[in-house]
């Protein structure tokens, strides 16, 4: 069947993390085959949003007594003083099995907390690739990859230009936000729009509406490594880069625990961030509108002062915070738990910062050689023999999720001695994505993990089951396919390629590559199985309709390959003479694919204008729909178009935005249809990667024609996408930011178009 927009038919309806910093189902088809004639039209120029700048919306009063001195919000009756983001590493709100109450529903403390008092939303979802960079970025901005530069992650790679040492280089998405990728062979911002430019940071509306903002171990708004980001904000103080030099070639731990990690955005003026508190000045060079005036603190060593000023910071146990190596300050993204984090973010909200954006290690690895206060079961947990991965309800797994309960219950006593609580803070709580356990089942079947733990070791051989399958991919390329050109590849559950000499699309050696992905397989090492390695595949023509091409490009890769979550892949010699399949005990807990547990993940809510709702799965979202929210509530706006909406099902009528309001149904539904042709995990994307799963794997070097048609197709499907989602997003933000109502007439009229265009999509991917 071929895609076409010209006959009216009657319709009837994603080097991971690499752990350690660097360390779907389709809808059924309710319809026939439509195609739906959409054309501009000078009128459609009127939903172009405009630039405006990031400032207090017009409210009834701003928040009184605020402890971060002039910070204004504006929040609808005036209540919110306080703004609490935290994004978990991997914890879950479903069970990974059956038997063992999962990550959440064993963290009563948090879960009672959000469903008591506020929204669990159990249908939210994450971008694509899912992976912690990407996620965590992409909550923070409220835009997907393609605006903010990093939808291939926890790593990605670039086309390096001719003549340059390697064909390709690759990097890790944790970078500061201002930072660049390489000076010599790719030139461009870590974080990049589509025109090239420095992605608008996180913190800019907060600060200029007088809040000082703090971070703690969250995505690129602190500093990730000492290797770059100590010249990105210390460059223009030359005394203090060279002091910070000299830290790190004398002790480079401390020098880490010193400056990695932790940050405070001030607002313009404020004292916490002066020069003699060693002050930085916040440089966004390209921030739209302008940001001058703006000082920071960066790192443990700085910040430690004002949030703790008598004495040395310490978790919410009393232990004094510290890295594994017992250096006194940040102890490190791999393994941060609950209740280190959960410590700054108080003695910040405590100090002087009302806002703080903070994230948690995840609790499913094994920290007891990542942090010093490990729960002990950690350390003599037999599976850390075999490495750190833990299976759900093993020793270690809950003893984590134990310590992570009762950090919370100290958490929120002590906020609440604060007077910090529901009634004057906006609580947002959610993790970067869900994950897959990959490894075999315990050998005490009927385990719960809380009263009985669950056992991975099996008997007979004294060997765990804990683990992914590890795959030499270019040995299986070779081996099974006879693919022998030089390629990069992504170390990954989802591999994403670089092929020697940057082919363009549609290629013969880019073809022949994504032919040979399609069918490769391995023999399971637990099962005796031959498991089909490839759920989907996406070139370039696909990325742009999934937002995964960014305004660099030198990093659009050849290709992308999500794969069965029990795999991991990694590049090596062009043969098998080792086994290219084996299973490894270091980690078990894959994301950054398209698999229904991987891309759905939960978000809570708590504060004044939230709905009590508990637990609530009605609703899609995604995380570009956090920061509309935060916000809408917050009576702030941005300085660029979010590629979410307000999730006003979620909020009290007083605390909606005057255009969302008096707009009604007609907002809800407009939303909803939006979020499903536009969001890389919504309906009309999910249809989309299979067909072109099925173009990738189609055809011959003698005849391609399935191929190229069904490339056209999609090209053609990305361009109305992309037009019609501009229309609905120009209407959602003019209601939520500018007061103006949606009409009806204009809304069913795009509803209307999205759900034909939904159907057309949906109907070819199910035509063989």
């Amino acid at each position: 069947m071929q895609f076409s927009f010209n006959v009216m038919k009657k319709s009837a309806q994603f080097l991971r993390q690499h752990r350690r910093q660097l360390s779907g189902r389709l809808r059924q088809v309710l319809a026939v085959a439509v195609a739906v004639t959409f054309a501009f039209s000078p009128a459609a120029q009127l939903f172009a949003p405009a630039t405006v700048h990031a400032k207090g919306m017009p409210a009834p009063v701003p928040s009184p007594n605020n402890s971060g001195g002039d910070c204004a919000l504006y929040s609808a009756h005036g209540e919110i003083q306080h703004v609490i983001f935290l994004q978990f590493d991997n914890v879950h709100f479903t069970r990974d099995n059956p038997n063992v109450p999962s990550d959440l529903e064993q963290m009563p403390n948090l879960l009672n907390f959000i469903t008591n008092n506020g929204v669990l939303m159990t249908n939210h979802h994450t971008p694509l690739k899912s992976h912690t960079a990407d996620d965590i970025i992409t909550s923070l901005t409220g835009v997907y990859g393609d605006r903010h530069g990093q939808p291939i992650a926890n790593s990605f790679g670039w086309f390096t230009p001719p003549g340059s040492k390697f064909f390709d280089g690759f990097a890790a998405s944790f970078q500061y936000w201002t930072d660049i990728v390489n000076a010599a062979t790719d030139p461009s911002f870590f974080m990049i729009t589509q025109d090239g430019k420095n992605a608008p940071a996180p913190w800019v509306p907060w600060t200029r509406a007088g809040c000082n903002v703090g971070a703690a171990s969250i995505a690129n708004m602190e500093l990730e490594n000492v290797a770059g980001d100590l010249q990105s904000v210390f460059g223009a103080d030359p005394a203090a880069l060279a002091a910070a030099l000299a830290d790190v070639k004398a002790n480079r731990n401390q020098a880490i625990a010193d400056f990695e990690g932790i940050a405070i955005h001030c607002a313009a003026g404020n004292a916490v961030c002066s020069s003699a508190n060693h002050g930085e000045p916040d440089i966004l060079s390209q921030e739209p509108g302008g940001y001058s005036g703006f000082n920071a603190l960066y790192g443990h060593k700085f910040v430690a002062p004002i949030i703790s000023p008598n004495g040395p910071l310490t978790d919410l146990d009393g232990n004094t915070v510290e890295d594994a190596h017992g250096n006194p300050g940040f102890p490190g993204f791999s393994g941060i738990s609950a209740a280190q984090t959960l410590a700054y973010v108080a003695a910040m909200q405590e100090h002087g910062v009302p806002v703080t954006y903070a994230y948690i290690s995840d609790a499913h690895d094994n920290h007891a050689h990542d942090i010093s206060t490990a729960p002990a079961a950690c350390a003599t947990d037999p599976e850390l023999a075999f490495g750190a991965a833990n299976g759900p309800g093993s020793v270690c797994y809950e003893a984590q999720l134990a310590a992570y309960n009762e950090a919370f219950g100290k958490f929120f006593a002590r906020l609440a001695a604060d007077g910090i609580n529901k009634n004057n803070t906006l609580f947002v709580i959610t993790a970067d994505e869900g994950d897959h356990y990959a490894g075999g089942a315990p050998f005490n079947a009927g385990c719960d993990g809380v009263t009985v733990a669950c056992n991975y070791i099996n008997p007979a051989t004294n060997q765990s089951v804990v683990g992914e399958f590890d795959t030499n991919l270019t040995g299986l390329m070779a081996t099974e396919q006879n693919i022998t050109a030089t390629f990069d590849s992504q170390f990954d559950m989802v591999p994403v390629f670089y092929i020697a000499g940057n082919p363009p699309v549609g290629a013969p050696l880019a073809r022949s590559f994504e032919r040979a992905a399609a069918k490769l397989t391995a023999v399971n090492p637990l099962t005796g199985n031959t498991d089909n390695l490839t759920e989907a595949l996406a070139d370039p023509v696909e990325l742009k309709l999934l937002h995964m091409v960014t305004g660099d490009p030198q990093r659009t890769p050849s290709f992308v390959m999500f794969g069965d979550p029990d795999y991991f892949h990694l590049t090596g010699a062009p043969n098998c003479n080792s086994p290219c399949v084996f299973q490894g005990h270091g980690f078990a807990w894959n994301h950054g694919g398209i698999d229904k547990e991987v891309v759905t993940t939960f978000l809570g809510m708590v504060g004044p204008g939230v709905k009590s709702n508990g637990i609530h799965d009605d609703v899609w979202s995604d995380h570009v729909d956090i920061r509309p929210t935060m916000l809408a509530l917050t009576g702030l706006k941005d300085d660029y178009p979010s590629d979410g909406r307000v999730l006003a099902e979620e909020l009290v009528g007083f605390a909606l935005p005057v255009g969302v309001r008096d707009s009604g149904a007609q907002f809800t539904e407009l939303a909803r249809a939006y979020k499903q042709i536009n969001a890389p995990n919504g309906d009309l994307a999910r249809a989309s990667l299979v067909i072109s799963t099925r173009a990738l794997a189609s055809g011959s070097p003698g005849d391609d024609s399935t191929y190229i048609n069904l490339e056209n197709d999609l090209s053609a499907i990305t361009t109305q996408r992309d037009a019609l989602a501009a229309q609905m997003a120009a209407l959602l933000r003019n209601a939520e930011f500018k007061g103006q109502r949606i009409n009806e007439n204009p809304e069913r009229d795009l509803v209307h178009q999205a759900q034909a265009l939904l159907n057309a999509v949906e109907a070819l991917a199910n035509t063989p």
